[in-house]
C-alpha cells in the first residue's frame, strides 16, 4: 500500500491528537506533544487544521506534521515507523518539493526525531543542520517542590491577566484574550491549565501554560515566560516548579520542555526547576 499525503480538516484533528497522545512515551525522542497542536489552537480550528499535515498508510496515521509558521514543519513519525524506508522517502519527497504543499519554496527548517531515517534522507538532499536546542525533562514520581509564591489557575475570566504576561514575556508575541479563549476551545486543552505567578506585591510575573497526554505519559511546558520587568528574581525557576505540579496532578510521568542552547537563561532555569537537560537535538535547514 502506497503513502498518502493528507489533510485531516477540523473533523479530522480528534484523531489527530488522538494518535499523537498515543505516541508519547518516556524516554521517546523529543517529538510533536498534543500539547504543540493545543498552543496552536489559539488561532482557531480552521487555522489548525489547515497547518497539520498526515502521511497515513492503510487508514493508518504514520507521521504528523503541524506547519508552525511558513516556514518550519515541525514533523514525528509513529514509534514504529521510525525506520520505515518507504515512509522515509515519501517524506522527504513531500517536504522537497513545493507542489506537494507541505513547504513553500526556499528557505525552510524542518524538525524531526533525530534518529529516524529521513534525517539521512534530508542529509543527502542537501537540508543543512540548524542551531541546537536543548531537550529538558523532570521525572513526576517524586512530590514536587513547593514554589514559593502564589500560583493562580487561569481561567476564562483571567484569560487577560495570562494573556498580558505573554506579551510581556516575549517582545514579538500576537496573544490576546480572544486567542486565550480560542485555545481553551481546543481538543488538546481539556487536559491542560494555565499557570500565572504573582509577585510580593501582587503583581502578574510569570505564566505558564502545560499540557498532558494522558495518565502515565509525558507532558509539555508550552509557553513559560517571565514578565522582562520581574526577570532574575526567581520566578522562572518558581512557574516551572508550578508547572510541574499541575502535570503531576494530572496524572503525568514526566515533565518536558524543549528550548534554544543558546538561551543560556531558560536552560538554568530549568535545570534549577529539576528538569535534567537530554542531548541536544537540532532541525533541519534549507536555505534560499
Amino acid at each position: 500500500m502506497t503513502i498518502a499525503l493528507g489533510k485531516p480538516g477540523v473533523d479530522g484533528l480528534s484523531e489527530t491528537v488522538g494518535v499523537l497522545r498515543e505516541w508519547q512515551y518516556d524516554g521517546a525522542p523529543i517529538q510533536l506533544h498534543p500539547g504543540d497542536l493545543g498552543w496552536f489552537w489559539r488561532f482557531g480550528p480552521g487555522a489548525t487544521a489547515d497547518a497539520v499535515r498526515t502521511w497515513s498508510r492503510g487508514g493508518n496515521i504514520l507521521a504528523v506534521g503541524l506547519l508552525d509558521g511558513p516556514d518550519l514543519l515541525r514533523l514525528t513519525l509513529a514509534p514504529d515507523a521510525h525506520h520505515d524506508e518507504e515512509l522515509a522517502r515519501q517524506l522527504a519527497t513531500d517536504v522537497s518539493l513545493q507542489e506537494r504543499g507541505v513547504l513553500r519554496e526556499g528557505k525552510a527548517c524542518i524538525e524531526a526525531p533525530m534518529a529516524a531515517l529521513v534525517q539521512e534522507l534530508l542529509d543527502e538532499d542537501g537540508w543543512d543542520v540548524d542551531e541546537p536546542w536543548t531537550p529538558l525533562r523532570r521525572d513526576l514520581a517524586e512530590p514536587v517542590e513547593d514554589p514559593g509564591v502564589r500560583i493562580e489557575v487561569i481561567g476564562p475570566e483571567q484569560a487577560h491577566v495570562r494573556a498580558a504576561v505573554q506579551r510581556a514575556s516575549f517582545s514579538t508575541s500576537t496573544f490576546t484574550d480572544e486567542r486565550w479563549h480560542a485555545m481553551a476551545g481546543g481538543l488538546p486543552y481539556a487536559d491542560a491549565r494555565c499557570l500565572v505567578a504573582y509577585g510580593d506585591r501582587g503583581d502578574a510575573v510569570a505564566a505558564v501554560t502545560v499540557w498532558s497526554a494522558g495518565p502515565g505519559r509525558p507532558g509539555l511546558l508550552e509557553p513559560m515566560g517571565v514578565a522582562q520587568e520581574h526577570r532574575g528574581r526567581g520566578h522562572g525557576r518558581a512557574i516551572t516548579l508550578a508547572a510541574a505540579a499541575a502535570l503531576k496532578e494530572l496524572g503525568s510521568s514526566s515533565a518536558i520542555v524543549c528550548t534554544p542552547s543558546s538561551n543560556v537563561g531558560a536552560v538554568a532555569t530549568y535545570r534549577s526547576a529539576g528538569f535534567e537537560p537530554r542531548p541536544e537535538v537540532r532541525d533541519r535547514r534549507r536555505d534560499a
